[in-house]
């Protein structure tokens, strides 16, 4: 006889997903008004902004990026953000590309809004970081694919179910990340603050933050890069974009199709994992020039 079978045997069953799955149906029949408003929102931020990014000719939207690019890295990287924005362009996927932007702006900016005041929470309050710590390492663990499972019971099918999945899946480096740029600031300068009668708050704002910006600004980088990993995922539920380009790829065996869906995606990611980590640079050279100014 199997090990395992004797255990199954002698332990009761533990029914977690018969008991998640009564939540789900308990929230979906008692807050579905609260469910109604939340897609509504979404909507409201995803339609204007894929509409904004598809109405020019993507020679206009190639320009702006790579003008973006030549002035926060240099002309080489905007040169080849010039390049491989083009390429994109002309495959049939420029249209699928933007929705995907604007799905990754909409998703990391929720992600960021509920990411950065969480991380200063649990960074200024160590019970809740003790709490934060193991929910924070199930979000990061959890199979993307998991996500998607409540999001259509509560939002159906489309792009609202694939943003607010995206939502969840990118949310813990943001929290950990601010969390560990405020922990390193160096508790002298903090000290100094409080002798000059600062307020927690002003010390907070005008000290601590500034200080653990750098650290930020790379949590806002992987915020950036797992929406964009789990924004494709979200092709599987109608989300659009590049993702749905290589869903029906895949389904279709459609080999070509695919890989352009793939280098698109790529290039996405390259050009927009450079540019904020080029932000986050700035700001810490920003921050050294002052700090040299000051003594």
């Amino acid at each position: 006889m199997n090990s395992a079978d004797g255990l199954n045997d002698v332990l009761p069953y533990v029914r977690i997903g018969e008991a998640f799955e009564a939540g789900v149906d308990w929230s979906t029949e008692h807050l579905s008004p609260v469910f109604d408003g939340i897609a509504a929102f979404v909507d409201s931020l995803v339609e204007p902004l894929v509409d904004l990014l598809t109405a020019p000719p993507a020679i206009v939207v190639v320009l702006l990026f790579a003008g973006l690019g030549w002035w926060l890295r240099g002309w080489k990287f905007g040169l080849g953000t010039a390049v491989g924005l083009t390429l994109v362009a002309g495959m049939p996927f420029w249209d699928e590309t933007m929705s995907t932007l604007a799905l990754v702006l909409v998703a990391s900016g929720l992600a960021l809004l509920l990411a950065v005041p969480l991380g200063i929470f649990i960074a200024e309050n160590p019970r809740a970081s003790a709490v934060a710590r193991p929910v924070l390492d199930l979000m990061q663990t959890m199979p993307a694919f998991v996500y998607l499972i409540p999001a259509i019971f509560y939002f159906g099918v489309g792009a609202v179910p694939g943003v607010l999945a995206t939502v969840v899946f990118s949310m813990p480096p943001g929290v950990r990340l601010t969390e560990l740029g405020l922990r390193q600031v160096d508790r002298e300068v903090v000290e100094a603050g409080e002798a000059f009668g600062a307020s927690p708050w002003t010390i907070l704002l005008r000290t601590k933050l500034p200080l653990a910006l750098p650290t930020i600004m790379t949590g806002v980088n992987q915020v950036i890069m797992l929406a964009l990993s789990m924004v494709v995922i979200a092709g599987m539920v109608g989300a659009g974009g590049l993702g749905d380009v290589i869903m029906t790829a895949l389904a279709r065996v459609q080999v070509g199709a695919g890989f352009e869906g793939g280098i698109a995606v790529v290039i996405l990611a390259v050009v927009l994992d450079r540019l904020t980590d080029s932000i986050g640079a700035r700001t810490a050279s920003a921050r050294a020039q002052r700090a040299m100014q000051q003594a």
